[in-house]
């Protein structure tokens, strides 16, 4: 046998062990992770330059809830960005500009507009070519201050949402059943279904405020709960087969989404509340992002991580899933929404 065949021999054979021996591990990124829970998803989606995590995140989250139930389901994201941008310009126009228009919001934004409008499938209803969210905000902007007639500016918001994203359908058709926006939204996410939870020292224990960040728009309340039993509640969730939508900061060093990883430069010490609470009084925890977590893995070491899936495409060494550390978890949240039965 020739060299070049024995090393083709021993290449296909070191191959064929290292896959066996990787079972169960996420290939590439700075350290080998094993995925002690998986909760199965809908493909990863790719939010481009919007601002829209917080629906994709949410959405998501709702979709893993559904296929755990072996109910699949895959939802569309620019339906609920519609209907927001159609309150927002309105709030716009009736306020004469006071009120702006933008993309921002949290995951308990995405829970009001679904209970406010409804929901639709994605094979139902998605923009049919590249539509620039940002550049909609401006033109939506920009007719709201020329247009001086409010029956005027509805219908010619409506043409514009119908161009540049595309024409709503009325109903939703699914198994051969019929329904209306409002009703699938609700066959999908029940009224009080998810719970908004929060950790912060500002407010008392126990109690639900309204959560002071920027993307908090429509003053949703969240409960207020030590940090302890929110990491406690977020892997109890998980561990039960439920997904788990989380918000929270992204600028730290140690959040990289090229190498799939988030994790604090200091792991061995357990952040505390009060650490909690000293970085978000002085702005270095913010409401950066939101991803829906579906998993929980371990690394060499024994440390756990929270898998969390992102909406930033597939360019990274874990397909567009990312590994947090739940110390970076339990410093960096702002908010996280699961369901309600985890409480119980």
């Amino acid at each position: 046998m020739k060299k070049s065949q024995i090393y083709l021999s021993l290449l296909l054979a070191t191959l064929l062990l290292a896959g066996c021996s990787r079972s169960g591990k996420m290939p590439g990124g700075i350290a080998d992770f094993v995925d002690e829970v998986r909760l199965k998803t809908t493909p990863v989606k790719n939010q481009g330059r919007s601002s829209l995590c917080w629906i994709y995140a949410m959405l998501a989250t709702i979709e893993s809830e559904h296929i755990g139930l072996g109910d699949s389901v895959n939802l569309s994201i620019d339906f609920l960005a519609r209907k927001y941008l159609e309150y927002q310009a309105c709030q716009s126009y009736l306020s004469h500009g006071s009120q702006g228009i933008d993309l921002r919001g949290m995951g308990s934004t995405a829970l009001r507009l679904l209970s406010l409008y409804g929901a639709m499938p994605y094979d139902s209803y998605h923009a049919r070519k590249g539509v620039n969210y940002n550049v909609l905000c401006r033109k939506l902007r920009q007719l709201s201050a020329t247009t001086h007639d409010f029956g005027d500016f509805r219908r010619g918001m409506g043409d514009m949402l119908d161009q540049e994203i595309d024409y709503q359908p009325h109903m939703v058709f699914m198994l051969g059943a019929q329904y209306s926006p409002l009703e699938f939204g609700h066959s999908v996410c029940r009224e009080g279904e998810y719970v908004a939870l929060t950790s912060f020292l500002h407010h008392p224990f126990g109690e639900s405020f309204v959560l002071e960040t920027p993307d908090n728009k429509m003053y949703d309340t969240y409960l207020n709960l030590p940090i302890d039993d929110l990491m406690g509640y977020m892997e109890k969730a998980l561990r039960s087969g439920h997904a788990v939508c989380w918000e929270g900061d992204t600028s730290e060093e140690g959040f990289s989404f090229a190498k799939g990883i988030a994790r604090l430069d200091n792991e061995r010490t357990p952040c505390t509340q009060e650490e909690r609470q000293s970085a978000f009084d002085h702005i270095q925890t913010t409401d950066d992002h939101t991803m829906a977590l579906v998993g929980i893995a371990h690394d060499r070491e024994g440390n756990k991580y929270f898998i969390a899936k992102n909406s930033w495409g597939t360019d990274n060494p874990y397909r567009g899933f990312m590994y947090l550390s739940f110390n970076y978890v339990r410093k960096k949240t702002i908010a996280a929404f699961m369901s309600r039965e985890v409480l119980r």
